[in-house]
């Protein structure tokens, strides 16, 4: 029984017959388009101006590239005072010297009572002022390690204004210039808009009759129009949900474009061994692939 598509999928989806040409009769090898794996808007997670854009329209960029930095010089003056506060150790060395001293004190006023040579008042003296040391050493412990968490939150703040890239791809534009205000949100507009190229994914409608003979892992051969050349590449989706208006399917591929050597954007050729026994527009001949 066939299930249908979301209203928006099946726009899509019949878009892309039209594009690839999949409403005419089509054997194998079947019209492809290659894309990129995904496209990503860069936006600020903060805001705030923008100080320098590092890369341009069409530059290449690695994971993890700072691509953005914000103005920054609040978030710098933050972190240095964060770092003092955190490395000062006077404090901390006097608090320990104070305990030191009350808990050496402390053991000799008990052994002097011991020996009944001073009274239990000046024992329990020599007590309290210890255990008082002991609470001020921890205080001061308590305060340094509160200065540490503020140094990393103060760090992280001035990470939040260097934006880098999610992924090895490359620059489809460059919407905002140093000077101009990043705003945070989906609905704000990108600073960037970058696309993943290695991999690639490769976009296929099929007929109805090829259902069930393309399965996920399984390889088709791919030709880029006007490029030359043939790629493998592996099946990752087949749509279960069949598009009834135009008797199509979609499957995706993955092209793992190593070298980053095809771009994307291309019509291609997909050539899937398991179909090689399906003529025309779904019509299998006789010794069709199983």
């Amino acid at each position: 029984m066939m299930r249908l598509l979301p209203k928006d999928r099946r726009h899509r989806l019949a878009l892309l017959a039209l594009l690839l040409g999949a409403g005419g009769a089509q054997a194998n090898p079947y019209d492809c388009l290659i894309e990129p794996n995904q496209i990503v808007e860069l936006r600020s997670p903060v805001e705030g101006v923008i100080h320098s854009v590092l890369v341009k329209r069409g530059d290449r960029v690695q994971a993890g590239q700072v691509l953005v930095q914000l103005d920054s010089s609040v978030e710098q003056s933050s972190v240095e005072l964060a770092r003092y506060r955190a490395q000062v150790s006077g404090r901390l060395q006097s608090a320990r010297n104070r305990l030191e001293y009350a808990s050496k004190k402390f053991e000799r006023s008990q052994e002097l009572h011991n020996k009944e040579f001073v009274a239990a008042q000046a024992r329990d003296e020599a007590q309290a002022e210890k255990l008082l040391a002991e609470s001020a050493y921890k205080e001061v412990q308590e305060e340094l390690e509160v200065a540490r968490l503020e140094f990393r939150q103060a760090s992280e703040a001035l990470n939040r204004r260097s934006l880098r890239s999610p992924f090895e791809g490359v620059v489809m534009d460059r919407l905002l210039n140093p000077g101009d205000l990043a705003e945070s949100g989906t609905g704000r507009k990108p600073i960037l808009k970058l696309a993943q190229v290695k991999p690639l994914r490769v976009e296929v409608v099929l007929p109805i009759e090829a259902y069930g003979q393309i399965k996920r892992l399984s390889t088709a051969e791919i030709t880029p129009e006007a490029l030359g050349g043939s790629y493998k590449a592996t099946v990752t989706i087949v749509d279960s949900v069949f598009d009834a208006a135009s008797g199509t399917f979609g499957v995706r591929l993955e092209l793992p474009n190593s070298a980053s050597a095809l771009p994307a954007g291309v019509r291609c050729k997909a050539d899937f061994p398991a179909l090689r026994g399906v003529k025309g527009r779904g019509v299998p001949l006789s010794g069709s692939a199983r």
